[in-house]
């Protein structure tokens, strides 16, 4: 079926007498309701559609029609969030205002509900959002070759005043500058890092700097500054020419996702959102420090390499030979098994320059160009 997300895609297809195989995503149609009841319209998807009375008589037979389902959220979005659309209502000088945001309205629900919910029209609409996302991601990906998306994942606990959250922003942004996406978890810390990095690519080491020295002001998420002082840095510094997708999930909603990315894929499912991420990372992976949830990613990526489950197998790249070494002993393990035979086609790589990792990542592209 050819998706139609905009009143501009649906124009071609309006002087045809039948439409057929088309599915039609969050649109309003009211305005061309004497049009439509014109043509024969048959094997069509309405996803949660405007559909004024007159059209839903003309359509329902022949059609499949999923009917907005009342929620907070939207079940069926046609594309992926920003910080406008999460981050509406906020008013950086009033930090209570995130309560009346999408993002914060949507994790309360999400909390009241249940987060395994048990209501069937409630996990019936997580679904049909979360596929919806990926559809959204998925159609935003087809602009970059596989081999240009590169993640980095790292945990949300690293502070803004650490030097490791500076290194992980300059590789993020170096790479951003050789025609890297860049994408992360899409939360606090490395994964913020990341967005920051790429928010600054093209400008100077300096202004990039000077940005995170403001927002080490509010070291961490739990700081109540937080987010006011990621708007002021965005207020400061309004546009970028880079793009970058945060990926967070509600799941850890306490968290709120960072509004450097300018593309955000939020999930329910956090299992869809943490194997999806990993999947469309064949440029390769940057572990910066983390907890469980970045080891917990690393095996994730450790079977879809050995495997080949999406058909490449991507670089495996550890920043802080420490951290990995000794502090969270899982690079030594990687090296054994891969000297054993144990796991196949893994390429890893242990560094603490930001050139090392840079250059490791641009090498892998290079060679499967």
């Amino acid at each position: 079926m050819i998706e139609i997300e905009s009143l501009q895609e649906l124009k071609p297809y309006l002087a045809k007498k039948k439409i057929t195989n088309l599915a039609f995503q969050s649109l309003d149609l009211s305005e061309l309701v004497p049009v439509i009841l014109k043509k024969k319209i048959q094997n069509c998807l309405f996803l949660g559609c405007i559909l004024p009375e007159p059209l839903l008589d003309h359509l329902y037979k022949n059609n499949y029609i999923f009917p907005d389902l009342d929620l907070p959220y939207h079940a069926y979005p046609n594309q992926l969030y920003t910080k406008e659309t999460l981050y509406n209502n906020y008013d950086p000088a009033n930090p209570d205002s995130y309560h009346q945001t999408l993002d914060k309205i949507t994790y309360d629900h999400y909390i009241k509900a249940g987060k395994e919910a048990g209501n069937i029209k409630e996990t019936l609409a997580r679904r049909l959002h979360d596929h919806s996302i990926s559809d959204a991601l998925y159609d935003f990906l087809e602009n970059y070759e596989d081999t240009q998306v590169v993640a980095i994942m790292g945990g949300h606990g690293l502070s803004r005043q650490s030097k490791t959250y500076y290194r992980v922003a300059s590789i993020a942004k170096k790479l951003a500058e050789k025609g890297y996406l860049l994408v992360s978890g899409g939360g606090p810390g490395a994964m913020e890092a990341t967005h920051v990095g790429v928010w600054f690519a093209g400008k100077k080491m300096k202004t990039l700097k000077t940005a995170i020295a403001h927002l080490a002001t509010a070291p961490k998420y739990d700081d109540p500054n937080w987010l006011t002082t990621a708007f002021e840095v965005l207020e400061k510094y309004p546009t970028t020419q880079y793009k970058s997708i945060g990926i967070p999930t509600w799941l850890y909603g306490h968290e709120p996702p960072t509004p450097f990315a300018t593309h955000i894929a939020k999930y329910f499912a956090n299992s869809v959102r943490e194997e999806g991420l990993l999947a469309i990372a064949k440029g390769g992976v940057v572990y910066a420090p983390g907890s469980a949830g970045t080891i917990q990613e690393i095996f994730q990526d450790i079977a879809q390499n050995h495997y080949k489950s999406y058909g490449i197998a991507s670089p495996m790249v550890f920043l802080d030979t420490q951290y990995w070494s000794y502090n969270r002993p899982v690079y030594p393990l990687l090296e054994l098994l891969k000297l054993r035979g144990d796991l196949n086609h893994l390429d890893l790589g242990i560094y603490d320059r930001v050139g090392e990792v840079v250059e490791h990542i641009e090498g892998f592209g290079k060679k499967n160009k």
